[in-house]
């Protein structure tokens, strides 16, 4: 997963990116860019680490102009050691053209063949996001025969990406001399929000918290398939692209991903996690009685609204019993199992009087592989819990996402191929209660009765795009991040 941001301004907009960039600092941590454009000029820094970590006053001074785009990366492909493989992206042809991506694109290794054999077009890094801007690139060429670039051209161009490119794509380009393009896979996988300041300047953005954090209002989302054009005026023009759109969001963005003060395609993120803990909490009554259970425990921080509606709705006390230590790096980057155990605790201690002599139901937003919740149980009992039961707010993670979030392949995954019984006595807790899928997907989209399905893939391995095999699956696990390790937990 990562974070976009796009910004057409009548003022400077490195400050904006900036800012914008910090809000959507969640959804990735590898690296950080910002592309600016002046005149017909470009300006581009990306460093990896974090935003504040990545841009210096120097860095900054450097990025003047009206209009850019940012984005923060979580890699799902190629090198996470590689600072080429940050983004944004460049070429220089037609007409010189910065993009950035957020998802995944599934037919990557075909498009490449194609890029090299028919459009004759190099590659020059394994990340899909350099193959996408290059589709994009091409088919922009054609549709404009070498003519000034109109909004109707950039329409048709997207329109042809959108027929070649397979999988998840919210991607943000900035063409030279002639302004911003946003677009959205024709299943709206991948978020993308925008909106307008009230000097009439647009951004566009992975969450609408980075359009309010930075005092733009928030006016919808960008539709599936849909193609927005904002020129180096301030005007906007918008276009469905697609010949079949259907939003098919991602679940996991409101289970976990995004963040709770964000609204996502209608839902308030938020809200989704209230409804989780609401839909849970019936699930925990069937298997464990409330007279059992002393004390409810969130493990930090996505799981804590559910949790609350959880406690609240089995009438039991609510407790912080983790505090997390915001300034260590996040488990998923450490090189071994070993130091992620050895993170785990470096990164959550207890507070052990609301463990000790107490029946504890822990919750979680989700358990992908398992070791950290196995690690976080343990620490439970080291406190002195007398039992430890654990409720996720997701149901079992049993297949691979291939849409951008970094999901193990299935023999990592600790429920593929296990029975619940076995999942328990893995993780080592009393008692297990997973939500269901039906559950779930009713919690969240209740919310937004117009919304007909979601990707929910990586709990029900239906794939909404259509094209994923077994076979396509070895292959992207065969290209998954080089020297990068999964997160179960945020």
């Amino acid at each position: 997963m990562c974070g976009i941001v796009g910004v057409v301004n009548n003022a400077p907009v490195n400050q904006l990116l900036y800012d914008a960039l910090l809000l959507l600092q969640h959804r990735g941590q590898d690296a950080a860019g910002i592309a600016t454009q002046q005149g017909r000029t470009f300006f581009m820094h990306k460093a990896k680490g974090m935003v504040r970590d990545a841009f210096r006053t120097r860095n900054m001074r450097a990025l003047p102009g009206n209009v850019g785009l940012g984005q923060v990366r979580y890699p799902t492909a190629g090198d996470a050691n590689s600072e080429e493989e940050a983004q944004p992206f460049y070429v220089n042809a037609p007409f010189g053209i910065v993009l950035a991506h957020n998802g995944n694109l599934t037919n990557a290794q075909a498009l490449k063949q194609e890029l090299f054999h028919t459009d004759h077009r190099h590659i020059n890094t394994e990340s899909d996001s350099e193959v996408l801007l290059n589709v994009f690139a091409h088919e922009l060429e054609r549709a404009s025969a070498g003519l000034p670039l109109k909004a109707e051209d950039v329409f048709k161009a997207v329109r042809r990406v959108h027929q070649r490119v397979r999988g998840s794509y919210a991607a943000i380009a900035m063409v030279a001399g002639f302004g911003l393009v946003a677009f959205r896979d024709p299943h709206g996988i991948r978020p993308l929000a925008m909106g307008q300041g009230e000097d009439g300047s647009f951004m566009v953005a992975s969450e609408s918290v980075a359009l309010e954090g930075t005092g733009f209002l928030f006016e919808r989302d960008v539709a599936p398939g849909e193609a927005i054009v904002i020129d180096l005026e301030g005007r906007m023009q918008a276009q469905q692209c697609a010949d079949n759109p259907k939003l098919d969001p991602c679940i996991f963005e409101y289970v976990y991903l995004a963040r709770p003060d964000s609204t996502m395609d209608g839902i308030s993120v938020y809200q989704a996690r209230l409804n989780l803990g609401e839909s849970l909490a019936q699930r925990v009554v069937s298997v464990v009685p409330p007279s059992e259970i002393d004390v409810v425990i969130p493990i930090p921080e996505s799981s804590r609204p559910s949790a609350t509606q959880l406690a609240h709705l089995l009438g039991k006390p609510y407790r912080e019993g983790f505090v997390k230590n915001r300034y260590v790096g996040r488990t998923f980057i450490m090189p071994g199992q070993s130091v992620r155990k050895k993170s785990v605790r470096q990164k959550l201690n207890v507070i052990t009087s609301e463990f000790k002599g107490r029946n504890v139901l822990l919750v979680d937003d989700s358990i992908v592989r398992g070791t950290t919740s196995k690690e976080i149980i343990q620490m439970a009992r080291d406190a002195g819990a007398n039992k430890v039961y654990l409720a996720s707010a997701a149901p079992p993670v049993r297949y691979p996402n291939v849409y951008g979030i970094d999901m193990p392949s299935a023999d990592e995954l600790v429920a593929a191929g296990r029975t619940l019984e076995e999942v328990r006595e893995y993780i080592g807790c009393d008692a297990l209660i997973y939500q269901d899928v039906e559950g779930m997907k009713r919690a969240v989209g209740s919310l937004n009765p117009q919304l007909t399905g979601f990707d929910a893939s990586c709990f029900d391995g239906v794939y909404v795009t259509g094209d994923i095999t077994p076979e396509s699956i070895e292959r992207m696990r065969a290209s998954r991040v080089v020297s990068t390790e999964t997160a179960d937990e945020e």
